[in-house]
């Protein structure tokens, strides 16, 4: 090896190693250590393996909403298939209702800092001063032979002890009868579900969601997901059918999952005929129950019952709202393989933005994820107008974003119309590629807020959505606090959850598409990991894998440095240095003129660091190559040849520095003299031996007057005051202060 590496030098005089006086991190290594490996179940390739399994549950439940006592009383049958190689003898169901009982060990945890002035509101999230009932009344658990079964509740979950072992390949079948009081939103912080109380008119609207014990997931990676329910992280879910029967008030109208079986029943005559319109209105929304008559449904309060039948096919969970106080409107929506009913309802406090927007959101949410992914395969798809939130359920969503007094500012009218596209988008993610949301938030969180914030780019241009420069305050923050994306749910701090686990995902995506990947090949391979994994549960590695292998593209050095670590981009043009070749064998006037550049640069000091271009080019010297720097080679290059093509050409030496630690591709701008300009792309790999500095060498026609990085702002650089040469000259804090007061 002493041997090789001398005639190395030997052979290549002009062969440099460039010198780190930083430790090597190993960013490009692989991130095998860091993901779980494969097997038989999750392929090396990302996909699903020929044993992957996994569990499902069927329902059928019967609920009935008792409005005199915000009740919700139930029962339900649930068939659970077990697939899994392993035999159970205990099952664990999810209580998520739990969660908002007196004493729960998460309940104003989330935000819990004293103030020295605080609003009651605040007070009460954090002191529960306003006691409310919350929680499950479990009446009984049977099998399937109506035996009882012992059951054990933990906090938000339950553990059911089989009398007989469930074998691999078999099912089991479980009764539950249950109760529990429907919650005031208005109460406590991160109300998913429960009712809405309106003054003026004395009535409610209900979200009923999370309301029936589920069962748990069971998996290959974990074995049971019975982790608690602790607010943030939300929910993993097994797939399954339900047949539900929801009984409500006589003068209710119920928004729900799944198809209505009793619309007959159910729906005037009149609201039959309406629907039946909007099935082929492809345009427009068609008004079902109108404004005039939603007024006056709010005053029957009827005592009576009336029970609407839902079926809905190969979903993991089951949502529905009521009311009297809705207007509904509907509109068909017609995809390459579907046609999907789009349906709003919202109490008149909606009109008129709900009205104008929400159906139309939801038209063009389906559109664009449909041809970003698949086709939406279910047969409805709703948008329901509520206080404050944003919460998503196969089919159904519950949607914030309310007028005042009938009037809306553009900004709020926005955050509506992104709140209704991101809650229809989880419909993919997660409803359908069912990730944990309760480990990795980010996964459901950040694939959908990517393409949410692409429906926004690309369906209401003239909106604000996100880009780059929008993680760049979070990737600047404190260090101390900030974690990683691959940071599980309710471990993030909640005032950067947003950031950490929406927006910077959603960057990491678009870089990847937009800069690294390119959009052809990037499309091919999101849409690859969606139908990998519809109907299924991935993980991290799943997608990691699979973009890599669905691109040919290395990209562990981006997952290591974007998901992993808190490192932020921040790139340094350090110094630029200008050099043409000295010609010896020129005409007069050639050979005056590079004596000119010569003489002028050494007399201003060219070997000093250069602060701009403006004591000319460095000159270079080229001596013929010496024969034994060839080795054994017998053929000579044409030095002539090489002298003549860089012959008046500018050669450039860039030094760019990695000062924010996470690598980056490199966008490099010129500007020449003449006002031209010429973009060049590197690759991340640049970074590879040296991850600290880089050095890289052009040759350009014209003459250069400046050097920018990544001027198009593409990877969320978070100091461009050091992406340029010569330097942008940027004002003290004492001048911008002077500067103010002399402006008044």
């Amino acid at each position: 090896m002493r041997r090789f590496l001398f005639v190395l030098l030997l052979v290549c005089p002009f062969l440099s190693f460039n010198a780190q006086n930083q430790p090597w991190q190993g960013k490009f290594e692989p991130i095998d250590n860091l993901i779980s490996p494969p097997n038989s179940y999750r392929t090396a390739s990302g996909a699903p393996g020929k044993a992957y399994w996994q569990q499902r549950a069927d329902y059928k439940i019967k609920v009935t909403l008792d409005e005199k006592n915000n009740m919700i009383l139930g029962e339900e049958m649930i068939t659970y298939h077990n697939n899994s190689p392993e035999d159970l003898s205990y099952l664990w169901l999810q209580l998520e209702q739990n969660v908002n009982k007196k004493g729960n060990e998460d309940f104003g945890s989330i935000n819990n800092s004293m103030k020295d002035g605080m609003t009651s509101r605040q007070m009460q999230f954090l002191t529960r001063a306003m006691d409310f009932p919350a929680g499950y009344s479990i009446k009984y658990v049977k099998d399937g032979a109506g035996n009882n079964l012992k059951t054990l509740v933990n906090n938000t979950m339950m553990k059911v002890k089989l009398n007989n072992s469930l074998n691999s390949g078999e099912s089991a079948t479980l009764s539950i009868a249950w109760s529990y009081p429907i919650t005031d939103r208005s109460l406590f912080l991160l109300s998913r579900e429960g009712y809405e109380y309106f003054p003026e008119d004395d009535n409610t609207v209900y979200l009923i969601a999370h309301w029936f014990p589920r069962m748990a997931v069971y998996n290959d990676t974990e074995g049971w997901q019975n982790q608690q329910f602790q607010k943030l992280g939300e929910f993993a879910l097994e797939f399954g059918n339900y047949d539900v029967e929801i009984s409500v008030p006589e003068d209710h109208i119920v928004a729900s999952t799944g198809t209505l079986l009793n619309s007959e029943s159910v729906l005037t005559k009149t609201q039959l005929n309406r629907l039946k319109k909007a099935e082929k209105s492809f345009s427009k929304p068609v008004m079902v129950i109108t404004k005039e008559e939603a007024i006056d449904n709010e005053k029957q309060k009827s005592k009576k019952l009336k029970t609407w039948k839902f079926r809905a096919d190969n979903v993991r969970d089951f949502a529905f709202a009521s009311s009297r106080k809705f207007l509904w409107d509907a509109q068909a929506v017609e995809l390459p393989t579907n046609t999907v009913m789009a349906m709003s309802f919202y109490p008149k406090e909606g009109l008129p933005v709900w009205k104008e927007e929400s159906t139309n959101a939801i038209k063009q949410a389906l559109e664009v994820y449909s041809e970003a992914t698949f086709d939406y395969p279910y047969p409805v798809c709703i948008s329901v107008n509520t206080s404050n939130i944003g919460m998503e359920f196969p089919m159904i969503s519950f949607n914030g974003g309310r007028p005042v007094n009938g009037k809306i500012s553009d900004a709020a009218k926005q955050s509506m119309v992104g709140t209704i596209i991101h809650e229809v988008g989880h419909n993919w993610f997660p409803m359908i590629v069912s990730s944990d949301e309760r480990k990795w938030m980010w996964m459901d969180e950040g694939l959908n807020t990517f393409l949410h914030q692409r429906t926004v780019a690309e369906r209401y241009p003239d909106y604000s959505s996100v880009t780059p420069k929008t993680i760049v305050p979070f990737m600047t923050g404190d260090k101390s606090i900030l974690r990683p994306i691959m940071t599980t749910s309710d471990n993030e701090l909640f005032n950067q959850f947003g950031m950490n686990f929406y927006i910077k995902p959603t960057v990491g995506l678009q870089m990847l598409r937009n800069s690294i990947i390119g959009k052809e090949l990037f499309d091919e391979a999101f849409k690859e990991y969606a139908n990998r994994w519809k109907y299924k549960h991935p993980n991290p590695a799943d997608l990691f894998r699979t973009l890599e292998d669905a691109t040919a593209v290395d990209l562990d050095w981006f997952y290591r440095g974007w998901f992993f670590t808190t490192d932020n981009v921040d790139m340094e043009l350090n110094n630029v240095k200008w050099f043409k070749v000295f010609e010896e064998n020129t005409n007069i006037e050639d050979k005056n003129n590079s004596s000119a550049v010569k003489i002028a640069a050494n007399e201003k000091g060219a070997t000093e660091a250069q602060k701009d271009f403006s004591n000319g080019p460095e000159v270079i010297n080229m001596m013929d190559t010496p024969d034994n720097a060839y080795g054994q080679f017998l053929s000579r290059i044409d030095e002539k040849e090489i002298r003549k093509e860089l012959s008046s050409k500018n050669i450039y030496e860039v030094t760019i520095k990695n000062v924010g630690g996470l690598v980056m591709p490199v966008t490099i701008e010129w500007i020449f003299t003449d006002g031209t300009k010429e973009i060049d792309k590197l690759p991340a790999q640049i970074w590879r031996r040296n991850e600290h500095e880089v050095k890289k060498t052009f040759i350009k026609e014209k003459e250069v007057s400046k050097v920018n990085l990544d001027p198009n702002f593409e990877f969320a650089d978070t100091n461009m005051s050091n992406n340029s040469f010569p330097k942008v000259q940027t004002k003290s804090d004492f001048e911008r202060f002077k500067e103010d007061k002399s402006n008044p």
